[in-house]
């Protein structure tokens, strides 16, 4: 899942470790959620949007799935 929060987090002038403190998580989670290689639990992805002041929608984008065709 891609995400705007290196962007956002740039925009508000915060660290990663800021971000992490304002959602109760390591710097280290966030690192890998805005690299991509780790998906927030639901409840994480509410905390980031409210962090921001922005919907889960506003941050992150689902990845097109491939469409099934059928033989």
């Amino acid at each position: 899942m891609n995400n705007k929060i290196r962007v956002l987090r740039a925009e508000q002038g915060w660290s990663q470790a800021e971000l992490a403190t304002r959602v109760g998580v390591s710097r280290n989670s966030i690192n890998s959620i805005e690299n991509g290689r780790f998906d927030p639990s639901l409840p994480l992805a509410f905390d980031i949007a409210d962090a921001f002041g922005l919907t889960i929608e506003q941050i992150f984008i689902r990845e097109a799935k491939p469409v099934r065709t059928e033989d």
